[in-house]
């Protein structure tokens, strides 16, 4: 209720300020005319009153029609930059052309040239004059918090209104203001700094550049200090007093990262990231001061992705997303997206993921991209061929999967038939309308699995791969990767509730370890894994180095201003159905081929006959008529002969990490 009318008595404000400057622009205007109009040159003569008083109508028309005609009046001139004052410059050459040719056709006393240039020029000077002394008096008050004085009331005579106005947000004390220190005084830390420095309702006082670059250090940006990183000592961020460090590098490398953040968070200062947006994004690209999110406890080289051959291989096609609302496959569709594809098709079975991907797309792209968004089972075969039918795509990405380790273990049936047979479905689909490309979406759980997910993946693998045998003349391909950060079902989202809501913060076992990859990582490798496809791949990635699970949990607590063990507690609840002690390597480094990334490999598998993939599937079909989990856990053991018990693969696990441990220890 009081919002309302706060933003009604604001609009009379920016008004007498717009008033406020065409009326200085008619009074210089009414200057410049008496001075070049009135005032006889001693080489020409002098212009009658009727005269004069045409000339004054013609210039006062053709300044303020282009004027208004080109926008100047509505540019917010506190915040403008040069294209505000070209545009005023650009309107002032179409009126001075305007002026001598009407003051050429109309039948009245005419001036020289010379004159009618000087009278425009100098009234252009003189408009941009008055504005750069209010944004130089608007900077001046802003930062020195003047509310009196000879620049307080000179600006308020420039803008018609108070320079403290009640009906205003208040400006933030300098006092108050979060003292901080800016790491990176590149193009991104000063515009950080500026902006903050600009605006006298913001939280944040700039007070210090930190930077690496020797032909800035020891000299002022912006009236900022920039240090060097060994002159940015504990004792010197505690000299300015500052309360936070705000890393302003896009660029920074994953291992300086490391360094630079170890290094600062032992001075007490909470530690954040300004977020540029340096490509276009589906939200806008929203700047903002943020704390460091788990991604950047990684501290890992992003992927680097051929964009020429992957944007090349989707623009113009008709790509289809299956489980398109997921976290994966959502982060598929704001790539694809960006490619400008001819037509995307997301396919989900839940409508409120998918009707979420589709709104923020539409906010991004409007009528610029080509959306479709089907609610549709992959195990519903006729539904699923309806979709194919009226789309034709040229491209399918398969998405669509039960992920869930525990639920998939509690409800067996359910797993193999929405992930085996769901794949099944999709694959026959695209050979019967003749789809170019199918990719899937797989899992390192495939590797050795101890769990119904990662079997019923690994059934999926064999598929695609005994299909790719098929001339068919659709190209298969899938693409494996490990965990992926802030997933739906995850362990970053579960332990930033336990955090939030004071904890414990709960891990399965302190002993394991895992391979994270951000989700924008795994869709770029799935995109540009399927582009160089040529048929019957098994993509992987070199995924770095592990993660222990612990460490993770304490690094968050961390992040979020506590101290594990002390505020938060870690607690152990024991191996979950299925769960792995040791997330595997993927596969031997010696039965892996390169590919053009280097962080992309192409396992070596022998397909099987499309007759064998039939026996196996006729197997799992007979099991699941029973509709019992264990009948059909038994006969996805059967068809994936890799398919190992949690407890033999974690007993070995342990006693092979020991050795390992026992071996380095002795070296």
């Amino acid at each position: 209720m009081t919002e309302k009318p706060c933003g009604n008595k604001s609009k009379p404000h920016i008004n007498k300020r717009r008033i406020s400057l065409i009326g200085y622009d008619l009074i210089l205007l009414l200057i410049c005319d008496i001075i070049f109009l009135w005032l006889k040159p001693s080489s020409s003569s002098p212009l009658s009153i009727i005269s004069f008083f045409y000339h004054i109508l013609i210039t006062i028309a053709c300044v303020f029609f282009f004027r208004f005609a080109t926008d100047v009046y509505k540019q917010v001139w506190r915040y403008s930059g040069a294209s505000a004052y070209i545009r005023l410059i650009f309107a002032d050459m179409l009126a001075g052309c305007a002026y001598y040719l009407i003051e050429t056709i109309l039948p009245i006393q005419k001036v020289a040239f010379i004159r009618a240039v000087s009278l425009i020029s100098i009234n252009l000077m003189l408009a941009m004059s008055i504005r750069l002394v209010y944004l130089y008096l608007y900077d001046y008050c802003s930062q020195h918090q003047v509310n009196n004085g000879f620049a307080a009331k000179l600006l308020s005579l420039l803008t018609g209104a108070a320079v403290t106005n009640p009906n205003e947000p208040i400006e933030v004390s300098a006092d108050t203001r979060i003292r901080i220190a800016i790491v990176g005084a590149g193009r991104v830390g000063v515009m950080l700094a500026e902006e903050l420095m600009k605006n006298p309702h913001a939280s944040y006082q700039p007070c210090c550049f930190i930077d690496i670059d020797h032909e800035k250090i020891g000299r002022e940006i912006a009236g900022i200090q920039v240090l060097s990183e060994t002159e940015a000592t504990a004792e010197m961020i505690a000299k300015y007093r500052i309360q936070e460090i705000v890393f302003a590098l896009p660029q920074l490398s994953p291992e300086k990262k490391k360094s630079w953040y170890e290094t600062y968070k032992k001075t007490g200062c909470k530690i954040k990231v300004y977020d540029y947006p340096v490509m276009q994004t589906a939200d806008g690209g929203k700047r903002h001061l943020r704390e460091f999110d788990i991604e950047e406890l990684l501290f890992r080289s992003p992927i680097k992705i051929n964009n020429e051959l992957t944007t090349a291989y989707y623009n113009g096609k008709v790509v289809m997303i299956t489980g398109g609302g997921g976290s994966i496959g959502s982060e598929l569709c704001r790539q694809i997206a960006k490619m400008k594809p001819k037509l995307l098709v997301v396919l989900d079975i839940y409508e409120n993921g998918a009707y979420d991907i589709q709104q923020e797309l539409r906010i991004a792209y409007g009528k610029q991209l080509k959306l479709q968004v089907e609610i549709v089972s992959v195990c519903d075969y006729p539904g699923l061929e309806k979709v194919f039918a009226v789309h034709k795509p040229d491209i399918v990405i398969h998405a669509a999967a039960h992920k869930h380790v525990p639920l998939c273990e509690h409800n067996i049936c359910e797993a193999v038939k929405n992930n085996v047979f769901g794949t099944l479905n999709t694959i026959q689909l695209c050979e019967k309308y003749k789809v170019g490309r199918f990719m899937m979406v797989s899992t390192d759980k495939a590797v050795n699995p101890t769990n119904v997910m990662g079997a019923t993946k690994r059934m999926c693998e064999m598929i695609v791969q005994s299909h790719s045998r098929n001339e068919s003349g659709t190209v298969y391909s899938a693409t494996r990767f490990g965990n992926v950060l802030g997933s739906a079902g995850s362990v970053i989202p579960l332990f930033k509730k336990q955090i939030l809501n004071g904890g414990p913060v709960t891990v399965t076992d302190k002993r394991i370890i895992r391979y994270f990859m951000t989700i924008p990582e795994a869709s770029q490798l799935v995109l540009e894994s399927g582009a160089m496809a040529k048929n019957g791949e098994l993509f992987v990635l070199d995924m770095g180095k592990p993660v222990r699970i612990l460490e993770l949990a304490e690094n968050m607590i961390r992040l979020s201003g506590f101290e594990p063990y002390r505020d938060i507690n870690i607690i152990e609840t024991g191996l979950r159905p299925g769960e792995k002690l040791y997330e595997e390597l993927l596969i031997r480094t010696e039965e892996l081929d390169k590919t053009e990334n280097s962080m992309i490999f192409i396992e070596r598998d022998e397909p099987l006959s499309l007759d064998a993939i039939d026996n196996k599937l006729n197997i799992l079909r007979e099991a699941l008529v029973s509709e019992d989990d264990e009948t059909v856990k038994e006969a996805l053991k059967r068809v994936v002969p890799t398919f190992y018990s949690p407890e033999e693969l974690n007993r070995d696990a342990i006693n092979a990490h020991e050795m390992r441990m026992l071996r380095s220890a002795n070296e």
